[in-house]
């Protein structure tokens, strides 16, 4: 077995005991993260640290309605550093570890100063995009118990966006803007691809249901 993937089975080990019930937060996320961070990573990349960087951001996740949302990433970053001592990390890519888990969240409102950071930021950020992101938003917003869509006005043309009550508006508030806000040509790339598909999947829906999607949604 090769170094990478002895540290990612350690890894892994080591997250399984620590996942939390949440299917889009799973161990099978972190798996496709580090694909991602493999598939943007340019050949500078330090692989070993992008690794842990992967495995280890959502050490500590918190629900998405939780007061100290946008805190998880701290905290995990602050979980991280005794285990990478434990796995024999140096303290200085210790550190470059938790810049990038600090880094990567959304809701912590941080730029990511570090190529690991950058890569970790996209990679995270892609798995909510594509086929699979619309399936964690279809989980997370079934287990909020919030709606599909408005069926008065499903696409918000004559009312506010409400994430918090319609499933479908989070796409417009948050995830068709993602891939405008890609740090790294690879990232960018994959995201163009998986917004468009995106789309395709929001004009059959609107087929579906009688309600032409506005244009205002395919060009975000």
């Amino acid at each position: 077995m090769g170094i990478l993937a002895d540290l990612r089975t350690r890894l892994r080990a080591v997250v399984m005991q620590r996942m939390q019930t949440d299917p889009a937060h799973d161990l099978a996320h972190l798996d496709r993260v580090w694909v991602n961070a493999q598939s943007i990573a340019d050949d500078h990349a330090d692989m070993g640290v992008l690794l842990a960087a992967s495995y280890l951001h959502d050490l500590v996740n918190l629900p998405k309605d939780h007061p100290e949302r946008h805190l998880a990433s701290r905290k995990s970053a602050e979980e991280s550093e005794p285990i990478l001592a434990e796995l024999g990390f140096r303290t200085a890519d210790i550190q470059v570890v938790q810049h990038a888990i600090e880094a990567h969240s959304f809701s912590a409102k941080m730029q990511p100063e570090t190529p690991t950071a950058r890569i970790l930021r996209d990679a995270d950020r892609l798995d909510a995009l594509g086929a699979i992101g619309m399936a964690r938003t279809f989980l997370v917003s079934g287990a909020l118990g919030r709606m599909l869509y408005d069926p008065a006005d499903p696409f918000a043309e004559n009312r506010t966006l409400d994430d918090l009550q319609f499933s479908i508006d989070h796409w417009k508030v948050k995830l068709l803007n993602l891939q405008q806000d890609m740090l790294t040509e690879g990232g960018k790339r994959l995201a163009q691809h998986r917004t468009s598909w995106m789309i395709r999947y929001l004009q059959e829906l609107a087929d579906e249901i009688g309600s032409p999607l506005p244009q205002t949604w395919v060009d975000p």
